[in-house]
């Protein structure tokens, strides 16, 4: 089996933790965040990658052999800050103590020390991996090198090397000889980017051929390349990474030693590591205790194991004296334990709150059973508690603050001061990821939470929380709170240096959550009396249905069995198989119902019987059951951090997925009234994703026909098919809106063939036409893609960043579709964007002045309000500024707008 080497660039890790984190101290004030970072990120490593040889590098003390090749090489960087110059020291030291081999070699740069590991590695067949954020490494990769950035999940092997830049990896060098290298202060050909360097090496292979054929290149960019001439070869070698450095240790020789316990806890216990502490402590022997602080250079032994200092408020004494700690705190983390997951049904069990890492505390409220201790009385804990959670000055960050917003709502207390949350945080940086607590604190913090069903069981078995063993709940509650309050300062440090992701988060994530949370309190009237009609009335069509598919079929058999319609099409009628499943038999999925369906007259049936089955069972048998008996509405529940997209969802009832192509569907939204006095407005954005793509490629005749107000299907016809407006044809407007909302999702010529009942060739002309008339939008998707493969994500108008964690598949189909999505993702993300703004914007004029008028849904990229009729020539008037305002984008928003008593009567 062949053996592996992880490297690791420590000295580049160093600074990216120092600068990431937040100022983390501990308790005598010294700074902790590069030590607590490097740390995180080996053991991280350790998890991930199974190595058989490992080191950690650091630069050394002192000038290079590149200072004196170059004096000014790295000369423009300032000065190490003091702060993380304290922390180099005991950092190292706990390095060693964790059993990492840890090499600093003088006169070289640690860059050097693993090129030559590597280098050795490679001709001894052991497989390496780097980790580092430094670009500069590409140049080591080859098919035994690979690189991994442990803080962006990057791999880079030969093949993505090429495709971040441009460029294999025995090319690296040259390409940053041209381009430069701000960070070391190496200067490249004057105005020389990466789309110019790698046109020359793709055209001359290499450095020296591009320098030997200089005079060819004309214009601007030639002078300048001319000009670097005698300086391109000191470029060349100061950016060479050396692979010759002598070294006192070989690979074998590079394995991980037993980790010095005793060291650990003292290094763990100094820097107030608790989680780490409490790991490594478990199997340690009894610590010595040590006095004063750690000195550098030194190792040192921790006093007796502290635990954490969570608190358990059983007296009002206790309670008092947190509510002096939170009238204090700059910021609180809230969390709160409940009786059920329904938010417009749960109770209070019991309230969490950490005001600094470390230190929380439970409040204990409705804990039932034998053994439960007497608490706080429930009136007397929530009158204390209610003026300062109600206080909007006083700042609290929690985990799906809106989850406990409506918790608090229930008892008649209104959350405010709510200013940040884990769960958007998480969404904003890494959407295409796990955002629960227990997952976020692994990936994060490195912490295993206690879960739910630790603390009260699995499945049938499972008790409500309430009953839970006090201990354990609090201390399940409280390291709730506390994990929050360090997800956040680990997190929005991240947004924060970022403008666009902190722009999507201070103003669009974090405004909206309220706004949401009044949305789904308001809820929506119903008119169940009409939802039980329409299913007894889609119950007697299915059983029509049901009679015709047994006289097609020739004998009666359940609709509702993938297994005997299988046996049906395909054993008995013999009908073409379209597809099969992995299990390898014929699939009677949806897409193979519609497509036999264009021929055969039973799967017809078929999928209009699943169409009015999905109907009657989501929504017209169970929308009546789901009215609130308190408030005599439905309450659906937006999730806004689920869909990578940045789209809201919405649950229990989900209204996104009633269909409104067909009669029945749209017979449902009926059942969505306007309570007495008042009516229903919807305004919806028109077009608006095509709106965004005219925006985002900047393409002329989009660009015009939108300012213009044209047809913009009859537009895109006229242009394509070389025709006047007025000779545009009815077919040929159906061709080019297919081709206009096709092309925004990516979609291939045999898409659009499918689509159009055309033969391939006359779709890829269709295509090609719209592209030679539309030349900005092909530029738009080829440059989309291209940043996609090297970023892995795209951004939208407003910098919300849309991970496309396919892009770099071996799986061609895989691959395939992320690049498709590319292309869609930053139109979907900027009209999520948008919407969202314009519900900040009309919410916030409601409120100011002094309206009736309440959102009540949200759908796609519709607004719908509940409005008083006194009230409705004004909200008419305002709706089409306020939401076509939202944004200034290269053309001009539009919306379509209207009333009536039930919501299908408003379209």
């Amino acid at each position: 089996m062949t053996k592996k080497l992880l490297l690791v660039d420590g000295s580049s890790y160093l600074y990216r933790a120092f600068h990431a984190l937040p100022d983390m101290r501990n308790p005598a004030g010294e700074p902790t965040n590069a030590i607590y970072g490097v740390l995180n990120m080996l053991r991280r490593l350790q998890k991930d990658i199974a190595a058989d040889y490992n080191a950690c590098v650091f630069d050394a003390k002192g000038k290079t052999f590149r200072d004196d090749w170059y004096p000014e090489y790295k000369a423009h960087r300032p000065s190490m800050p003091t702060d993380l110059a304290s922390q180099i020291a005991p950092l190292h030291d706990a390095i060693r103590a964790m059993g990492w081999p840890l090499l600093m070699v003088g006169g070289v740069e640690a860059d050097d020390v693993i090129g030559t590991l590597a280098y050795q590695a490679s001709q001894q067949g052991v497989e390496t991996v780097i980790s580092t954020g430094d670009k500069d490494m590409a140049q080591l990769v080859d098919k035994h090198i690979s690189l991994i950035n442990t803080m962006s999940n990057e791999t880079l092997d030969e093949a993505s090397v090429l495709v971040k830049f441009g460029v294999p990896p025995n090319r690296i060098v040259d390409y940053l000889s041209l381009i430069g290298d701000a960070v070391d202060n190496v200067p490249g050909v004057d105005k020389v980017g990466p789309k110019t360097a790698v046109k020359w090496l793709t055209q001359f292979d290499t450095l020296e051929q591009l320098i030997a054929h200089a005079d060819e290149i004309k214009g601007a960019v030639g002078e300048n390349l001319r000009r670097a001439l005698d300086w391109l070869p000191m470029a060349r070698k100061l950016i060479t990474i050396r692979i010759d450095v002598p070294l006192a240790q070989a690979v074998p020789e590079l394995v991980m030693q037993p980790p010095d316990k005793e060291a650990l806890i003292g290094l763990f216990t100094h820097y107030n590591f608790r989680t780490w502490l409490r790991e490594v402590s478990e199997t340690a022997p009894s610590p010595v205790t040590s006095v004063g602080a750690p000195t550098q250079g030194h190792l040192f032994t921790a006093p007796e194991l502290p635990s954490r200092q969570y608190e358990t408020l059983l007296t009002v004494a206790q309670l008092d004296d947190w509510m002096a700690k939170l009238a204090t705190a700059e910021l609180v983390s809230v969390d709160t334990e409940t009786t059920s997951l329904d938010p417009m049904q749960a109770q209070l069990v019991g309230v969490s709150l950490a005001i600094t890492p470390h230190h929380a505390a439970y409040l204990p409220l409705a804990h039932k059973g034998p053994d439960a201790p007497q608490q706080i009385a429930f009136e007397v804990a929530l009158a204390k508690l209610k003026p300062w959670l109600e206080d909007a000055s006083r700042a609290k960050v929690g985990q799906n603050l809106k989850y406990d917003m409506h918790v608090f709502a229930n008892q008649g207390i209104h959350l405010d001061g709510v200013v940040h949350d884990t769960m958007l945080q998480a969404y904003i940086l890494e959407s295409h990821l796990p955002r629960n607590m227990d997952s976020l604190a692994q990936r994060h913090l490195g912490v295993d939470t206690i879960s739910y069903e630790q603390v009260a069981g699995k499945g049938a078995a499972q008790i409500g929380f309430e009953q839970v063993e006090l201990s354990r709940a609090a201390e399940y509650a409280a390291e709730d709170a506390d994990i929050t309050l360090q997800l956040h300062q680990t997190l929005y440090p991240r947004i924060s240096v970022n403008a666009g992701l902190d722009y999507v988060y201070r103003h669009i994530e974090m405004p909206l959550l309220p706004i949401l949370w009044q949305i789904e309190r308001n809820g929506v009237l119903l008119d169940s009396a009409l939802l039980e009609a329409q299913s007894h009335e889609l119950g007697q069509t299915m059983f029509n249905l049901e009679q015709r598919a047994y006289e097609l079929a020739g004998q009666p058999f359940n609709l509702n069995s993938p297994k005997q319609i299988q046996a049906i099409l395909f054993d008995q009628l013999k009908l073409p198989v379209i597809k099969k499943t992995p299990s390898g038999v014929p699939s009677t999925d949806e897409d193979v119902l519609s497509q036999l369906a264009a021929d055969y007259p039973l799967p017809k049936v078929l999928l209009e019987y699943r169409s009015l089955a999905k109907l009657k069972s989501t929504y017209t048998d169970k929308l009546p059951k789901m009215v609130n008996k308190a408030t005599g509405r439905v309450h659906t529940s937006y999730s806004q951090a689920v869909a990578v997209t940045g789209r809201l969802s919405s649950v229990e009832p989900n209204l996104q997925n009633i269909p409104v192509r067909t009669g029945e569907g749209r017979r449902i939204r009926e059942a969505f009234i306007a309570a007495p006095g008042c009516v229903i407005v919807s305004a919806d954005y028109s077009q608006i994703e095509l709106r965004i793509m005219a925006h985002l490629s900047g393409d002329a005749s989009l660009v015009k026909a939108f300012a213009e107000d044209a047809d913009i299907h009859n537009a895109t016809a006229a242009e394509i098919f070389g025709v006047s407006l007025a000779e545009v044809s009815s077919d040929q407007r159906r061709v080019a809106k297919t081709i206009n909302f096709g092309l925004i999702y990516g979609m291939s010529a045999f898409g659009l063939a499918s689509q159009l009942g055309l033969a391939r060739s006359a779709a890829q002309a269709y295509i090609d036409r719209y592209f030679v008339r539309y030349p900005g939008v092909a530029e738009y998707m080829r440059r989309t893609r291209d940043s996609a493969r090297s970023e892995g994500y795209v951004e939208t108008v407003f910098g919300r960043r849309l991970w496309l964690s396919e892009i770099h598949s071996v799986n061609k189909q895989r691959r395939d579709g992320a690049e498709r999505a590319a292309i869609n993702a930053p139109m979907q993300g900027t009209a999520a964007d948008l919407i969202k703004l314009a519900m900040i914007a009309v919410a916030g004029w409601l409120q100011r002045e002094h309206m009736q008028t309440r959102i009540i849904m949200q759908v796609h990229d519709e607004l719908v309000l509940e409005v008083p009729e006194s009230e409705l020539a004004l909200v008419q008037e305002s709706l089409s500024n306020l939401m076509c305002h939202v944004a200034e984008l290269n053309v001009p928003l539009k919306i379509g707008l209207g009333s009536g008593k039930n919501w299908e009567a408003a379209h």
